[in-house]
């Protein structure tokens, strides 16, 4: 079985909720890594993360796998993820920028 993982905030509520995004690349930024968090969690559930061996011998989903693939997916992220968000907010900014106003 695998370790629980740590869904400690790595900052103060109180903060996260009176900080307002000053700019749209946070927005952007945030859009990102919601998209990677995502596709984290499709990817854990896709694999087969959270289906047991039941009494009858088949394998069967729990009912809350995807809500274990889902802060799976948010501690990885919290972790640094894997790198798919940099690459889509990079991607977004280029488009952005080719884009005349």
């Amino acid at each position: 079985m695998l370790p629980l993982p740590d869904l400690t905030p790595s900052t103060p509520a109180t903060t996260r909720a009176t900080t307002p995004p000053t700019a749209p690349e946070n927005a952007l930024a945030r859009s990102a890594a919601a998209l990677e968090t995502a596709f984290l969690a499709e990817m854990l559930k896709a694999a087969g993360h959270g289906r047991v061996a039941s009494v009858s011998g088949k394998n069967e989903e729990d009912p809350f796998a995807s809500f274990m693939a889902d802060a799976q997916a948010q501690a990885m992220m919290a972790r640094g993820g894997i790198g798919l968000a940099s690459h889509i907010e990079r991607s977004l900014e280029m488009q952005r920028q080719e884009v005349p106003e």
